[in-house]
């Protein structure tokens, strides 16, 4: 499964973190900045759902 978050780049690290405490993170994509003027980025997750952490 592939997750995006979209945010500042700060909050992308802190939520892809969040996530990896319940969910098997395979990998986390480099930020891929949107046009400026934003200042915000994307992330990409894939993560495997199947296996829950406890």
């Amino acid at each position: 499964m592939r997750i995006r978050i979209h945010g500042t780049e700060a909050e992308c690290r802190r939520t892809a973190d969040r996530l990896a405490q319940v969910l098997d993170v395979l990998d986390v994509s480099r930020p891929y900045p949107d046009r400026p003027p934003s200042r915000l980025v994307r992330l990409y997750l894939t993560v495997n759902p199947s296996a829950e952490k406890e």
